[in-house]
């Protein structure tokens, strides 16, 4: 968050951003589905239970699923940076050949932060969480020194020239680059101790990589169908800035900096769900495992489950819709983000916001058929939803909703992928929607209106237009209001869930 903030008013909203977002995808796209997603998901349950039984044959194991994957992810940057040679023009319009100019330099980014991933898997089965819980900062700190160090208030303080805006956001390209090196410097350092280029590959290690490479494709295309969502939303949002303003010699309904604000719309949107709706969904994911034989217990998990996902997710969505302006002047907006471009992102975060318990409740139910041994049966639904959030895309786009379409489009796939994969697990384990489960989504849903309701009072009396700490101040009051009014209502309804949220029987 602050290192967004920080790009967000020092580049503001517009082409730089937009170049430089683009090319940030491209990276964070391989880490979110192999660096922290399918391949290390796949890779840690196997690698701990070899661990346990031998450690020189996990050891093994490690060596060969990080050195393997280093060269075939550093065969696919390699691969990428001929291709951006051979098929990106020199020509063009300028943003173009910036934007190509950062995916070159953030593409070698991709194999050592999905390394560091991997890495961190490692430790993990060791019972070692800091190292990679700390490599982030790295990165972020990098990023917030460059930002803010080269910024135009910054070198007229110091008495220093103004460095233009596209090297500017160069050197921050540059940036991220070299915090991957520290990172995967961080992170290999922490594994010396550990010692994996002592073991010697044998016949199980090579069976057991590949067990890890046949789990982790379907996992990838299943599990990660939001961020191939979010991805061809880029794509979209990114064609004024890689392209031009006209398609076809139609002017394209985009303007200049759609890529920009949607990534700062996703950030704020991911907040609840990466450290809620993922976090259910990785924690009940052993227990399915064990349950996957047993439909009775399998549904009674699920069913707790689901409800817990639902509490969390639908009073966040309704919250964020309704105080979407206030979080996003008060994270973004200062210096060369201006009002109308809160306005702007805000749009967009109430079109994703809606399905923030979907985006959860996808996470939990597609692992709950990789604990079942169907890694299929997700990969079909998340195919098709990608087709049919690319035809929304380019359908919305050019209605009134314009940038907020490809969110909203987002928003209605995840819905109907949880519909449907909710559908497709209860035809084979029973129904898993039984008059507990709809009781307490009711529960859920009047809690979270009565907790909307206090907010759009509350709202009524709230200054706009007011100072960045007067906003900050606002924002925290109507939190602490929302929060405290869902609380006393899930406790008059006497919620269970509001013990499991935290961490309670």
């Amino acid at each position: 968050m602050a290192r967004d903030a920080a790009m967000s008013r020092v580049f503001g909203v517009g082409v730089v951003t937009d170049a430089f977002s683009f090319a940030f995808m491209v990276p964070n796209l391989f880490r979110r589905l192999f660096g922290e997603g399918a391949l290390t998901s796949s890779f840690l349950p196997v690698y701990a239970q070899v661990q346990d039984r031998d450690p020189a044959v996990g050891k093994a194991l490690a060596r060969m699923v990080l050195s393997r994957v280093a060269v075939f992810l550093a065969g696919v940057c390699i691969l990428g940076e001929v291709l951006l040679w051979i098929f990106w023009p020199s020509g063009g319009q300028d943003s173009a050949i910036l934007s190509a100019r950062m995916v070159g330099i953030l593409l070698p980014y991709m194999p050592l932060i999905c390394l560091v991933a991997l890495m961190g898997a490692v430790l993990q089965v060791h019972h070692r969480f800091g190292p990679t819980a700390a490599a982030p900062i790295i990165l972020n700190l990098m990023i917030v020194l460059t930002s803010v160090g080269l910024a135009p208030s910054m070198m007229r303080r110091f008495g220093f020239a103004v460095i233009d805006p596209t090297k500017h956001i160069m050197v921050v390209a540059v940036s991220v680059l070299v915090a991957g090196i520290l990172q995967w410097v961080w992170s290999a350092w922490s594994l010396r101790s550990l010692d994996i280029g002592s073991g010697v590959i044998c016949p199980e290690s090579r069976a057991k990589f590949v067990q890890v490479i046949r789990q982790a494709v379907p996992m990838a295309l299943g599990l990660g169908v939001l961020q191939v969502n979010t991805f061809v939303d880029g794509i979209i949002a990114s064609y004024p800035t890689l392209i031009g303003p006209t398609i076809f010699g139609v002017a394209f309904p985009l303007q200049e900096g759609s890529m920009a604000s949607m990534s700062f719309a996703q950030r704020l949107y991911e907040f609840p769900l990466g450290v809620f709706g993922i976090s259910v969904a990785t924690a009940i994911f052993p227990q399915l495992s064990r349950e996957a034989k047993d439909p009775v217990a399998f549904r009674i998990s699920m069913a707790r489950a689901l409800r817990l996902v639902m509490f969390i997710g639908f009073p966040a969505s309704i919250g964020l819709i309704l105080l979407r302006v206030p979080l996003t002047a008060s994270v973004f907006q200062g210096d060369s983000f201006s009002s109308e471009d809160t306005e702007r992102v805000a749009k967009i975060l109430m079109a994703f916001a809606p399905a923030i318990w979907a985006y959860s409740a996808n996470q939990l139910l597609t692992r709950a058929f990789y604990a079942r041994g169907e890694p299929m049966t997700p990969v079909l639904v998340a195919v098709s939803m990608v087709a049919l959030n690319f035809l929304l895309n380019i359908t919305l786009i050019w209605t009134p909703l314009n940038t907020a379409g490809l969110a909203l489009s987002t928003a209605f796939c995840a819905i109907l992928q949880m519909i449907i994969l909710q559908r497709l697990l209860a035809h084979r384990v029973g129904p898993m929607i039984t008059g507990d489960v709809r009781r307490s989504w009711w529960h859920t849903f009047f809690a979270s209106i009565f907790m909307g309701g206090v907010l759009s009072g509350a709202m009524i009396f709230t200054p706009t237009n007011s100072s960045w700490i007067v906003t900050v101040c606002v924002l925290l009051g109507l939190v602490g209001l929302g929060g405290g009014a869902f609380f006393v209502c899930a406790k008059i309804l006497r919620m269970p869930e509001l013990r499991w949220a935290l961490g309670k029987q």
